[in-house]
């Protein structure tokens, strides 16, 4: 009587695996109409990507020809400059987080404080808020010197 038991459930499993592995096959043959099989739409429409924010950008709202501020973002690091025609100065350099979702981006940069603390012109703040705009790709910080504080923006170079 054990045996026929044991007999009935293995063949209840046998009988369940061949359904479930029937449903889940096509038989490896075309639709009856001869057509290809029909692609989902999410295979056909393009997935957004974040947006790669690495690279050099320069700033496009200076109040004057002869400085502005430039920026490089690289391996986890942004760093901003003032930049005049014969020179180069420090003004930020921290920590940089990559999108990681499409659109929009904003993250909160550690100083290294190490770096600014001994350049004359740079800020004295441990960290700095920047903003991605996806729709203009543009980047931008507010930024305080002698009192004074202006929201840079900045574009790809």
């Amino acid at each position: 009587m054990k045996q026929l038991k044991f007999l009935g459930a293995v063949a209840c499993v046998v009988a369940l695996c061949a359904t479930f592995a029937a449903c889940g096959s096509d038989g490896g043959q075309a639709s009856s109409t001869g057509k290809e099989p029909q692609k989902s739409q999410e295979s056909s429409t393009p997935v957004e990507k974040p947006a790669d924010l690495d690279g050099k950008w320069t700033q496009t709202n200076a109040n004057s020809e002869s400085m502005r501020m430039d920026a490089e973002i690289a391996g986890g690091t942004i760093t901003v400059n003032w930049v005049q025609p014969d020179s180069t100065s420090l003004y930020w350099t921290g920590s940089y987080e990559a999108p990681t979702a499409p659109g929009d981006w904003s993250w909160t940069s550690k100083g290294d404080t190490e770096k600014m603390a001994s350049a004359l012109l740079a800020s004295q703040d441990d960290a700095k808020e920047f903003h991605y705009t996806a729709s203009s790709d543009e980047l931008s910080f507010d930024a305080t010197a002698m009192g004074t504080t202006v929201t840079v923006r900045m574009k790809r170079q």
